[in-house]
């Protein structure tokens, strides 16, 4: 095992656990979808929560719901009258994600839908406290002008995989478009004075930024 294997392994045993449910969900990622790095996890996941629980949103945006790892963590920490309404583009996830998120604890908190966020969300009379935003790496900076318009003033967003395993810095990457839609993202937060910003260097990045 090696070195940051040992420290994550350490992180986890000193943080609170995540529950059988999540855990047999996770394993059924690992064992039955391609690329199932795109979960969350236990150790976002506990950090998700316990964002909800500081912010206290009552309505959360999520865009990219994949397995529902990531919403069944945030509907944890959200008051009884919260709900989270997360989108997931690729209708060939539903079969695996529905189930897990009807037969979740959380179930009664989690609109889920299958559709283009872009397309939808501008259309639904809701304002958001929080956004999540996990979705096509190409297309972050579109993702983000449409949720900030979506996000009173003083809320927050949370974007995922803002260092993209560390290929924001390797000129080897220059020409993998999803690489690029997350530089370009991140070079538009940094400048960005409509918002306060700052990243997290927490799995494969995390970027968290507050509406001014």
């Amino acid at each position: 095992m090696n070195t940051d294997e040992t420290l994550e392994q350490y992180i986890l045993a000193h943080i609170d656990d995540e529950g059988d449910y999540l855990y047999r969900l996770w394993r059924a990622t690992n064992v039955y979808l391609l690329r199932p790095r795109m979960a969350s996890g236990h150790l976002q996941g506990r950090m998700l929560k316990m964002f909800v629980e500081m912010i206290r949103p009552e309505n959360i945006l999520e865009i990219g719901t994949f397995t529902g790892y990531s919403a069944i963590c945030m509907a944890e920490g959200l008051q009884d009258s919260g709900r989270l309404y997360t989108f997931e583009i690729n209708d060939e996830q539903e079969d695996f994600t529905r189930p897990w998120i009807e037969k979740s604890p959380v179930a009664d908190k989690i609109i889920f839908t299958i559709g283009d966020a872009m397309k939808l969300v501008p259309e639904m009379n809701i304002t958001f406290d929080m956004a999540f935003i996990d979705g096509d790496k190409r297309m972050y900076t579109d993702y983000y002008e449409m949720v900030l318009a979506k996000i009173r003033k003083g809320g927050f967003i949370l974007a995922d995989n803002t260092l993209w395993d560390g290929h924001v810095i390797d000129a080897a990457y220059d020409r993998d478009h999803q690489t690029t839609g997350i530089k370009v993202f991140n070079d538009l937060i940094a400048k960005d004075d409509r918002v306060e910003k700052v990243i997290l260097p927490l799995r494969d990045g995390l970027t968290l930024i507050r509406k001014k």
